[in-house]
């Protein structure tokens, strides 16, 4: 048994079973091992002739069965438990080896335990896996960071599992240490967006067509074949049409409005606030999952606060679908500019060097934001590597232009009809805030100066300045 198997997998829920299925299927020897050994046990019984499994029942069996340079791939539950299997594997492992976190940790672990492996003489490679457990099985978007040297023995395994889109694998390198899982955390900030701005424009099309839910799915089935074309509209036009078996009624209809969050969504936001990067489409979709979870206080507001709003009537169905599409569209495009400017932020700010047209390319397929879109930023970074705005790409500028009037229709009917589109909106405030010439923030340093001394600098001369707001009110150069 020693030494037979390229590659293992500890961790046998349903994504570890299915990466080391699709890892057999490739023609892989799979070393197997799982706390339980039942589970092991059941993955060779039901899958065995997916491909060559090596089922150990003790981590040492299971290290020992694998080829030099060792390749483990950790397959638990974030946190402790991901640090409990390092700290396990460890004393077994030998220079050289390779430890692959493909969960969702959040980066600063895997910055932290690269670190902490190096000086043992071992490679850490905190690898993003997107696609659910489908695309664990059949081709996921695969993010790996870590060292070069580690990618050069990992990467063509992890390209040949990978999604392929026009034979392109859909995994690449990402950057040293926790480049990868940031990446990952960033795809799953903007899946929040582009997700809510989806339940957005379905909630407009109910409220302003009053139509049943089976006809929005079919709205969204066409929209499907456009330029909105992606997972996420496909899998939304099919959850739309879908009936509940046991009341007759639209499934949608029967799921309880409180939608849940695993946290990727919200470590996205705390890092686009370190960073300082106005990530709005991001926050105020998170921020829209934890309202819908305020039990008591939507509950004391249904009772208690009017909505003054207008009756909604839509005087032409075609030309309102229409515009709740574009304006879906410029508002996916914010998420995702946004996005791409976060990791940017993050690359000058952890010294990643991150290739923005090559994350875009490696979204395509494969994980759950897949959308013909992303070969159009793929694109835009071609033309400019270092592109300081996505918006500002030839392409993206005309793209949104054509459907800004749509845009702003849409953002101004919900707010006088009363129905809440945070995401729509604050997407449309910020495309104004990113090309306004002049901002109100010149009133809010002034504020800043006055109360805390906290200075500012002019228009018209350069210099850092106070102004004496409880005396004479005399400016000073700071």
């Amino acid at each position: 048994m020693s030494g037979t198997a390229q590659i293992g997998v500890t961790g046998l829920a349903v994504m570890g079973r299915n990466l080391a299925r699709n890892f057999a299927r490739h023609g892989y020897t799979v070393a197997i091992h799982n706390r339980s050994y039942a589970k092991t046990e059941s993955l060779v019984a039901e899958h065995g002739d997916d491909g060559d499994f090596v089922p150990s029942e003790s981590m040492a069996d299971f290290v020992a069965s694998l080829e030099r340079p060792r390749k483990v791939v950790i397959m638990v539950k974030a946190g402790g438990p991901t640090d409990a299997v390092i700290d396990e594997l460890i004393p077994l492992l030998e220079e050289g080896d390779i430890v692959v976190d493909a969960g969702n940790a959040h980066f600063p672990d895997t910055i932290r335990r690269e670190k902490a492996l190096k000086e043992h003489g071992l490679h850490f490679v905190g690898t993003g896996v997107s696609g659910g457990e489908e695309g664990a099985l059949n081709g996921p978007s695969i993010m790996p960071g870590g060292t070069r040297e580690s990618y050069a023995s990992l990467g063509p395994i992890l390209e040949d599992i990978s999604a392929k889109v026009d034979g392109t694998p859909c995994c690449t390198y990402v950057g040293s240490d926790g480049a990868g899982h940031f990446v990952k955390m960033v795809h799953n900030g903007i899946e929040y967006a582009d997700m809510q701005l989806i339940a957005e424009a379905y909630d407009l099309l109910r409220q302003g067509l009053g139509v049943s839910a089976a006809e929005i799915g079919q709205i969204f089935a066409q929209w499907n074949t456009g330029d909105l074309e992606s997972f996420l509209i496909e899998i939304t036009a099919d959850v739309l049409q879908h009936v509940d078996a046991a009341t007759g009624k639209a499934f949608v209809d029967i799921v309880l409005d409180q939608a849940e969050q695993k946290g990727t969504g919200r470590w996205t936001v705390q890092n686009g606030l370190d960073l300082g990067v106005p990530i709005t489409g991001i926050a105020e979709a998170t921020f829209a999952r934890a309202l819908s979870g305020s039990v008591p206080q939507r509950a004391a507001g249904l009772a208690a606060l009017p909505a003054h709003a207008a009756e909604w009537e839509v005087k032409d169905r075609d030309a309102f679908i229409e515009d709740v599409r574009q304006a879906l569209y410029a508002s996916k495009v914010v998420a995702y500019s946004q996005g791409f400017d976060q990791i940017a932020a993050a690359a000058t700010e952890f010294g990643w060097d991150i290739d923005r047209g090559a994350m875009a390319r490696i979204w395509r397929g494969g994980c759950i934001i897949r959308a013909r879109f992303l070969n159009r930023i793929t694109e835009a970074y071609e033309r400019q590597a270092d592109l300081p705005l996505l918006l500002a790409d030839p392409y993206f500028t005309d793209a949104v232009a054509s459907g800004l009037p749509a845009w702003r229709r849409v953002v101004a009917g919900a707010a006088q009809n009363g129905v809440p589109t945070p995401a729509f909106s604050s997407s449309l405030a910020y495309y104004d805030g990113v090309r306004a010439e002049r901002l109100p923030a010149a009133l809010v340093q002034a504020q800043r100066d006055f109360f805390g001394a906290h200075t500012y600098k002019r228009v018209d001369r350069e210099g850092t300045f106070h102004t004496e707001w409880s005396g004479d009110r005399t400016e000073a150069e700071a």
